[in-house]
């Protein structure tokens, strides 16, 4: 955005919705470890991958969240192509949809195959000759009727960020998921993602296509992703003072997204956002973010939690200690029906996004987390379900007005 005027509207538009009051949200949580080990798949069940156990569960129950978003791998629940799902894969999903259940959470189910299926050692773009888009249309289908009676499934998310798909239309293998779906549940949302990584900036230059998407139902919701580091991917390679950012990068990321929206009369969710907690900056960008999406009536699902993330400096899986992570404490203030507030002690009354401070002692971690650890996600463990023993101690000091 070069253009003269863009900044002192967009401070205007700012100063607006800040001084609106803050209506909480349905925040969600992407729990991650299911779609891990993909250089090993299917994989071995605790070894290369892992579902989320009934402590995590109640822990984002406890804190507010309301939707659970659940990712997984194709190549897993439907071992060979056109063939039946497998069962161990549905068992475990099913028992992890029954105990969020039991609490009053909701869950998305959410394929990570990034617009591809893997065999062997390649991957085949959908729409291929290897992997058309009949195979996908069949899983989706076979998915949709295994699990059409849990009552608590918000939305079946057909594919998280597609991308360089070729040309082989992504528009159009959406259509024939959404069609395969609606042929045995007509009521479950379907939330689809985008071309170019379902990127919110450049949604409406790669996916103005998919406002012709067609659905009986009229339950679809497009799943945009935003993160505010110097390449959009959510690495966090560099630190903030390198990363041209500043605290409203968020708002004008995330601002093309919300104007298609609107400019076509659709439904939407920001399926995918997070911060590095080694640095205030950050929160400061994501509060702002989330006002802004806040005002605009859109619900969006932090990346990520997860047992297998180690020392991944998005992640606000608690420490080993049972501690929060500083994330939290910006995240609860749109939460709502939060159960259990954040461990840090804030004077809420005082409380500003520019006077925050949050403050990590860090004994063991790496800033600079590998590529593996976000677009191309893998145990980072090394094969073991063996948490990383890396001591925290986070302190959050406010200053008074």
């Amino acid at each position: 955005m070069k253009t003269k005027n863009f900044v002192p509207l967009l401070l205007l538009l700012v100063a607006c919705f800040t001084k609106a009051q803050i209506v909480p949200m349905p925040l969600g949580i992407n729990i991650c470890g299911s779609e891990f080990g993909e250089d090993n798949l299917p994989g071995t069940l605790n070894v290369d991958y892992v579902y989320p156990s009934s402590s995590e569960i109640n822990y984002f129950y406890k804190k507010g969240f309301k939707v659970i978003n659940l990712p997984f791998r194709w190549e897993r629940i439907q071992r060979k192509l056109g063939g039946e799902l497998d069962e161990r894969e549905l068992t475990e999903i099913k028992k992890f949809i029954v105990r969020c259940n039991a609490l009053g959470l909701k869950v998305i189910l959410s394929m990570h195959n990034f617009g591809r299926y893997k065999m062997g050692a390649y991957e085949y773009i959908i729409g291929s000759p290897q992997v058309s888009r009949w195979h996908y249309r069949d899983v989706w289908k076979k998915i949709a009727e295994a699990f059409k009676m849990n009552e608590n499934i918000y939305g079946y998310a057909i594919m998280s960020e597609p991308h360089d798909m070729w040309n082989y239309s992504w528009t159009l293998s959406a259509q024939q998921a959404i069609t395969a779906i609606r042929e045995v549940d007509r009521k479950t949302n379907i939330i689809v993602g985008g071309d170019n990584y379902s990127c919110s900036e450049e949604w409406g230059v790669y996916n103005d296509d998919l406002k012709i998407l067609t659905d009986p139902s009229n339950k679809i919701i497009f799943d945009a992703h935003c993160y505010f580091d110097e390449d959009h991917s959510g690495r966090y390679n560099v630190d903030y003072a390198s990363s041209h950012t500043d605290a409203y990068t968020g708002i004008k990321r995330v601002k093309p997204f919300v104007d298609w929206l609107k400019k076509n009369n659709k439904k939407g969710i920001i399926g995918e956002f997070g911060v590095p907690a080694y640095d205030n900056r950050w929160m400061m960008v994501m509060d702002n973010f989330l006002k802004y999406i806040n005002q605009n009536g859109i619900s969006a699902n932090y990346w990520a939690a997860g047992p297998w993330w180690a020392n991944y400096d998005l992640s606000i899986e608690p420490t080993v200690y049972g501690n929060d992570k500083p994330q939290m404490v910006v995240l609860q203030k749109y939460i709502y029906g939060s159960r259990e507030k954040s461990s840090y002690t804030i004077n809420t009354k005082n409380y500003n996004s520019s006077s925050a401070s949050y403050t990590p002692v860090i004994t063991s971690t790496n800033r600079n987390h590998s590529t593996n650890q976000k677009k191309n996600r893998t145990n980072t463990s090394n094969t073991s379900a063996v948490i990383s023993t890396a001591s925290y101690r986070y302190t959050v000091s406010v200053m008074g007005e």
